[in-house]
């Protein structure tokens, strides 16, 4: 008598996913409330000044992604193998195309890239990809008044992003700024790095400067954009439809693929912005 054939790992996310789906639809039809709230977050003000404010939705989310990814970490290091199984081949093959297809072509030095750069990147990258992929996920939300919680929303929307806060991208795009230009002052020593301003011509002075900031502008808008956008409209999609149908594609697409996409760009922008410092 033939085996009965097994469903796939991939096959069993496609139905969990859809029994969510349509948990997620239910739920938002029976307590469905007019969008207005659509891009506002939620504020705690500690002081008269700007920098006095926090978002707690992504102090919570973020300390939640960093405990996943340290409890995934210590895992694979305690229960490594010598001959791997689907988890840890999957965990060595994520790390192995961060290194080899992001990091070590950006380098003449291995040693620098695989001990310096490389466990910089891959935790840039996996911290990145996890938040992006928590907008492809529905879950609890936040529903805000003025900077104010209101209440807290379930299946009506996805799981709070951190990188869907300028934030959190800017903060990162200040780290990858610092590291870039320490490690290009350890390399070079102060006087070359220094020097590397004012070449070919003194007046290229400002224009270096410019350019440097330029890159933290850049590199935390274009992810922003990215995900907060995606997110905003698959909301209003999603109301304009009644959640029927169209949002788990939505959240798919903006969540897993364009997420995964978006985090590998910003880790490779970062890389190369360290090579550029470090190697020229």
């Amino acid at each position: 008598m033939a085996k009965k054939k097994r469903l796939s790992r991939f096959s069993w996310f496609l139905i969990i996913y859809m029994v969510i789906y349509v948990v997620v639809a239910y739920f938002a039809i029976k307590t469905m409330q007019p969008l207005t709230s659509v891009g506002q977050r939620w504020i705690i003000h500690f002081g008269r000044f700007f920098f006095w404010a926090v978002n707690p939705m992504t102090l919570i989310m973020s300390w939640v992604l960093m405990t996943i990814l340290v409890f995934i970490g210590y895992q694979y290091k305690k229960k490594q193998k010598l001959i791997p199984d689907r988890k840890q081949s999957l965990i060595e093959w994520i790390l192995s195309f961060i290194y080899h297809d992001m990091v070590e072509g950006a380098f003449e030095d291995k040693e620098f890239a695989r001990k310096t750069v490389f466990p910089f990147a891959a935790t840039l990258m996996l911290f990145v990809t996890f938040s992006n992929i928590l907008g492809g996920i529905p879950g609890i939300q936040t529903a805000v008044e003025n900077e104010h919680l209101k209440s807290f929303t379930l299946f009506q929307d996805t799981w709070y992003s951190p990188t869907s806060d300028l934030n959190t991208n800017l903060t990162y795009a200040l780290m990858v700024l610092f590291v870039a230009h320490g490690l290009a002052i350890k390399k070079k020593g102060l006087k070359r790095y220094l020097k590397s301003y004012v070449e070919p011509f003194i007046f290229m002075l400002p224009l270096n400067i410019i350019s440097e900031i330029s890159k933290v502008i850049s590199h935390s808008f274009r992810l922003f954009g990215n995900i907060a956008g995606g997110g905003i409209l698959v909301l209003v999609l999603s109301y304009m439809v009644k959640y029927f149908i169209l949002p788990v594609a939505l959240w798919g697409f903006f969540g897993f693929f364009v997420g995964v996409v978006q985090a590998m760009v910003y880790s490779m922008l970062a890389v190369a912005y360290i090579s550029v410092q470090t190697e020229g």
